[in-house]
């Protein structure tokens, strides 16, 4: 039985198996995802991020959620990414090929990694949602703003909502959220890095909060940078838990 390296990381506790597939060994990413990301019989996590080669970037990156369905983007994945493959002496900025386009992170000083999430684009909210913001990051989230996100039933509202990633998000002061993720084919997470970039941009264009904002999510915090008009910026930590190598029957036989 063929041997998969992994590692396992997060992002403010939004956590992942990096698999670096550069050449490809796994048949089937998605039932890959489903087996390992189980908290009990796999390794568990909130999804996979598989890295393939690329001729238009460093590395594609593809983003199975733990359902095993593949998500356009992920602000938290790519950080991991960035940070594992500068470990590997790949150089500090990492563009990556993803379903959502071009996306380019850099690896700071203090391996904080800074990402670039493209222009948060807006589409017109229902009349009978008018508290909620409806925004793409390269993927889809929806944004119920209140005073309360800690009591909010964020799993009712994610319901009306099955292909999207929903957050409630509470504004603390100009400079300052407090947000809450359900995030479809997963769940809560005690993360969502779109989802911040897109609460936050959401509030900027509110006029709630300044163009730059610490977003305290469960899993710790992170920063958006957003001028109302060109790209937005996601910077926060990368943590790498372990490497490992797992047996896996759906390998393709190197």
């Amino acid at each position: 039985m063929p041997g998969v390296t992994v590692t396992k990381m997060h992002g403010t506790l939004n956590d992942f198996i990096v698999v670096d597939q550069r050449p490809q060994t796994i048949a089937d990413f998605s039932l890959f995802a489903v087996r390992y990301c189980d908290r009990r019989g796999g390794i568990g996590a909130d999804g996979v991020i598989v890295l393939l080669p690329s001729e238009r970037a460093d590395a594609c990156m593809r983003v199975f959620n733990a359902d095993g369905s593949e998500a356009e983007m992920c602000g938290n994945g790519a950080r991991c990414a960035a940070l594992l493959l500068c470990d590997r002496g790949m150089g500090t900025r990492i563009a990556f090929d993803t379903l959502a386009g071009t996306v380019v992170a850099q690896v700071l000083e203090d391996r904080q990694v800074r990402v670039n999430l493209g222009v948060p684009r807006f589409q017109p909210s229902p009349a009978h949602l008018e508290r909620a913001e409806f925004v793409s990051i390269g993927n889809p989230h929806v944004v119920y703003f209140t005073k309360s996100p800690d009591e909010a039933d964020l799993e009712t509202l994610a319901r009306a909502h099955p292909h999207a990633n929903v957050h409630v998000a509470g504004v603390l002061d100009s400079e300052h959220m407090r947000v809450r993720h359900f995030e479809r084919g997963v769940g809560y997470t005690h993360s969502c890095g779109t989802g911040a970039v897109a609460c936050a941009a959401a509030a900027m264009r509110r006029r709630m909060v300044g163009n730059r904002v610490d977003v305290a999510v469960p899993g710790g915090h992170v920063l958006v940078e957003w001028d109302g008009e060109h790209e937005a910026f996601l910077t926060g930590p990368a943590v790498k838990v372990f490497e490992a190598v797992v047996q896996d029957a759906d390998a393709i036989p190197v």
